[in-house]
Formats: C-alpha cells, sequence, structure tokens
C-alpha cells in the first residue's frame, strides 16, 4: 500500500470512528505501528489530525465528507462570487468538465441561466442534479462509487468516457493550494478521478476561496504548471496571486461586497 492510499485510509476511519489508536488502526491497516506514528506525525504536522496518549482524532475542519451540506455553507458567499465569476469565462457550444466540489456547485447555479448550449461532464451529483432541468444542457454523469456523505463520484470506473469527448476546460476546486504542491485534495480515489479530468482538458480553471491557499493536504492532483486561470477572492495572499502572475497564470479576483472586480 502506497503512504497517500494509507493516509488517505487513515482520515477515512478517524472520520468514521472521531478517534482511534495506534494499535487499533495497525491491525486495521495491517502495518507496524512504527509506521503508523510516522504517518500520523506527519498529518499532524498537515493540520489534518491531533496526537492524543496512545492515538489520534481528526481535527474537524480537517473532515472531508462529514458533511457536505455544512462544507456547502462554510464560506458561502465566496464561493458564490467565484461561481459567477467562472460562468463568465464559458461560452456557447463548449464542452466542460466540473467537478464535485461545493464551489463548483456555485458554478452550476450560474451556469443553469445561461441560454448556452453546453455539454457539462460532471463528477458531481449535486452539480449534475441542478444543471439537470436546463434543456440546452446535455449533462453527462461520469460513473463511479458514491460514498456515505460525500456528493463526489470517486474512483476511476468512469474514466473511459473522458477518452471519448474532447474537453475545452475543467472547472475545479482543491481542498487545498500550495505553489510547490499545486491543487491537493483529502481523498486519494477522488484525487485520482481529479488526475484523470486534468489529463483530459484542454484548460484548467482553479476556482477556490482564499482559506484554501497555503493550505497542505494528503494527495496533489495537478501542479501548478498546469493552471490556466485562478480565481479566489479579494481576501487571498498578495505574494502567492504575485507568484502566479509571474507563472503567466492567469488571476481573476472577486470582491464580496461587489462580486466581479478582477485584476
Amino acid at each position: 500500500m502506497f503512504a497517500d492510499e494509507r493516509r488517505t485510509l487513515l482520515i477515512d476511519y478517524l472520520t468514521e470512528n472521531q478517534r482511534a489508536s495506534v494499535k487499533e488502526l495497525s491491525v486495521r491497516l495491517n502495518v507496524s505501528e512504527a509506521t503508523l506514528r510516522t504517518d500520523l506525525n506527519l498529518l499532524e504536522e498537515e493540520g489534518l489530525v491531533r496526537r492524543i496518549h496512545g492515538g489520534a482524532v481528526l481535527v474537524e475542519q480537517a473532515r472531508p465528507e462529514y458533511a457536505y451540506a455544512e462544507r456547502e455553507r462554510r464560506h458561502q458567499p465566496e464561493k458564490a462570487a467565484i461561481g459567477r465569476k467562472a460562468a463568465e469565462l464559458v461560452q456557447d457550444g463548449q464542452c466542460i468538465l466540473v467537478d464535485a466540489s461545493t464551489t463548483a456547485l456555485e458554478l452550476a447555479k450560474h451556469l443553469r441561466k445561461l441560454p448556452y448550449r453546453l455539454t457539462v461532464v460532471t463528477s458531481g451529483i449535486y452539480t449534475a442534479l441542478e444543471l439537470k432541468e436546463n434543456p440546452n444542457m446535455h449533462v453527462i454523469l461520469i460513473g463511479g462509487v458514491l460514498r456515505v456523505g460525500s456528493g463526489a463520484v470517486e474512483g476511476t470506473l468512469g474514466e473511459d468516457i473522458l477518452n471519448k469527448i474532447k474537453v475545452d476546460c475543467l472547472f475545479t476546486s482543491p481542498a487545498g493550494f500550495q505553489i510547490d504542491g499545486g491543487l491537493m485534495d483529502f481523498n486519494l480515489y477522488e484525487v485520482e478521478l481529479k488526475r484523470r479530468m486534468v489529463q483530459a482538458s484542454s484548460k484548467v480553471i482553479a476556482l477556490m476561496d482564499s482559506s484554501k491557499i497555503n493550505v497542505n493536504s494528503i494527495a496533489s492532483y495537478a501542479d501548478t504548471s498546469r493552471i490556466h486561470t485562478f480565481i479566489t477572492d479579494d481576501g487571498a495572499p498578495s505574494d502567492v496571486l504575485d507568484d502566479l502572475r509571474s507563472r503567466n497564470i492567469r488571476v481573476n479576483t472577486v470582491s464580496i461586497e461587489k462580486a466581479g472586480r478582477s485584476v
């Protein structure tokens, strides 16, 4: 088992059980207690778990699927403004990929109102439901596994569809982003699908509120060099935005009061 996969399973187990001992995790994952201590120490450094005597608990904000509805409410004004700005980049007749993030769901809410004819391929259950009532939208849901508490289809069972279509751009929102680490997420199985979505896309448009910037996560699904356009709110650290511009990445910032200011 790869280290990233093992750490994803650790997060999953702690999400289900709130806390666990090293001994319990050792039996569950069939690895040594020394290896698990190393994994837990690394996850604690990344702010995902908190070590307790003999084991660990998951940091509440690091729970990837403890409540999709709760994640949807977090930083909602920023996400709505980012989704509105992202919709301005969509053109009539395009085929676009949209991931299952709550920020991408805000994009879908704006796309639903457009008169454009679009093909939208998505791994998001709620995103697909949001768009299905628009007769101009041809919505394709990527097949895969749906887990409890998640709005995302996971795994690569449906990746064959990505080999059959020509995609103009991907709209994606990570759990965390760092210049050196790129776009990152918690769940290794969802990360694998996102990697395939990035590979299938001519252009990657990253959507994220400023709380995700300089945040580490378990696995990267796209290097910073793959980003074409970066959309965030005006609370984003200026040094990161300047660094992105120096790499010829288009940067759009939205103001929450005046959702739409761009630079």
